[in-house]
């Protein structure tokens, strides 16, 4: 996943922005590329001389940053795109979806000219703006989420469903389908369906590159505060009976052996546990 951080002149705040996120994905663990560049940018200029001097009292070194203008190649080799104003985002909308683009903070006001202070809130906004989008982010899933969606079932079983199959669900009455997502990065999926007061999840899966940061609990809460709003008296599932980590979270979420089925998984062949939570029981 790949994240190109725009200002205008990129001496200011989109440096700010890469080298804080390039920090903040350190020192959590995530698989996250930062980059930057200006939309009016001249190739080559060092980062302003308050930048350095307020990131350095973070304890971050900037001043081998050079500045970088956009290029339309850029719309292929990054992910997602975020920019400082709606106005940089306006400009970007020429070559870039919408859905793409992603404003920090709703708006980072340029320093330029400012002083010490005028730089030091501006960084501490930057800060904020992108713990913000750290965040995980539990979505319905959508179309455009089809693709990244297949990857994560490639990457996580023996038995993946098909892009077409996971299309499919879109359109199917009973299924409940949702994306976790970092900086627009799709971490993980759930799929349930919801049938009268009952409700099952087909799937939960986290890329193995977000594990062990809360993505699995954050859409099993999701699945179980839906399926609450549904009034749904239960919600069930089935897990490899070898599967000791999830087994010891949906214990520690309330979920309860209620038997096994029989060579349920294939690739390799393994019994299935299946584990219930009763929701009518919950106050």
């Amino acid at each position: 996943m790949k994240i190109l951080f725009l200002c205008t002149g990129n001496t200011c705040r989109s440096p700010m922005a890469e080298a804080i996120m390039k920090s903040e994905c350190e020192k959590q663990g995530l698989p996250l590329e930062a980059s930057s560049c200006g939309i009016a940018a001249f190739g080559g200029d060092t980062a302003s001389e308050n930048a350095i001097a307020v990131m350095a009292e973070k304890g971050i070194d900037i001043s081998s940053h050079r500045s970088r203008p956009f290029s339309l190649y850029m719309a292929e080799e990054y992910d997602c795109f975020v920019v400082m104003t709606e106005s940089h985002k306006s400009a970007l909308m020429q070559f870039i979806a919408e859905e793409r683009i992603t404003v920090l903070g709703g708006s980072v006001a340029d320093p330029y000219g400012g002083d010490l202070d005028a730089y030091r809130a501006c960084r501490d906004e930057i800060y904020e703006g992108i713990k913000e989008l750290l965040k995980v982010k539990i979505c319905p899933m959508n179309e455009d989420d089809v693709f990244s969606v297949a990857e994560i079932e490639e990457e996580c079983f023996s038995e993946p469903w098909s892009e077409d199959g996971i299309k499919s669900e879109l359109h199917n009455e009973a299924a409940r389908f949702y994306t976790a997502k970092i900086s627009g990065c799709t971490a993980g999926y759930m799929g349930m369906h919801i049938v009268l007061d009952e409700c099952y999840i087909a799937n939960i899966a986290v890329k193995t590159a977000f594990r062990r940061k809360g993505i699995a609990q954050a859409l099993l809460a999701c699945a179980e505060e839906t399926a609450k709003k549904e009034g749904c008296a239960f919600i069930s599932l089935e897990v490899r009976v070898s599967n000791t980590p999830a087994i010891r979270l949906y214990e520690k979420r309330g979920y309860i052996s209620q038997g096994e089925r029989k060579n349920f998984y294939r690739n390799p062949a393994e019994n299935a546990l299946i584990m219930t939570k009763f929701l009518s029981e919950e106050k």
